[in-house]
């Protein structure tokens, strides 16, 4: 599959968790993204930010005030992705230098940082279990950090 049939529209999205070649264990089920949870940026004024983008753009608020899409998923499910500007000295993004994150939706959280882990990806040791989900985070090639949620189920 070339990257110009990946963005075609009428293109079959990946199955959730199909089985395939992982690298370390040709038998094994390869884990696999399963949507975004939520997408994260530094900003000088996240309370304004978010603001002119509900404003603005019609993005919804939940009951504690961050901007939540609704969505359900491939399988039946339903999901969301958070959407939300943070201080610009945030710490939460760090490692990395970067000032945005991505958050992904992962099946089983525990399986996909092993299954990083054993091929040579930069896990962080810590896992951090909320009342909506466990979210662990990896490292990419270019230094940015990305957070892996498994959310409980409805969320």
């Amino acid at each position: 599959m070339t990257g110009d049939d990946r963005l075609r529209a009428d293109a079959d999205p990946p199955a959730r968790n199909e089985p395939g070649p992982a690298r370390s264990d040709p038998g094994a089920t390869r884990q696999r993204v399963t949507g975004v949870g939520g997408v994260f940026w530094k900003a000088a004024d996240p309370d304004a930010l978010r603001d002119w983008y509900v404003e603005r753009l019609g993005l919804p608020l939940d009951a504690t005030g961050v901007a939540v899409l609704r969505w359900r998923g491939t399988d039946g499910t339903d999901a969301s992705t958070v959407v939300a500007p943070f201080p610009a000295d945030t710490a939460y993004f760090a490692p990395s230098g970067a000032p945005f994150m991505f958050n992904f939706r992962v099946v089983d959280l525990d399986a996909m940082l092993d299954q990083a882990r054993r091929e040579g990806c930069t896990v962080l040791d810590e896992i951090e279990e909320m009342e909506f989900g466990r979210f662990g985070w990896v490292i990419d090639p270019e230094g940015n950090k990305i957070e892996l949620w498994e959310p409980v189920p409805g969320k």
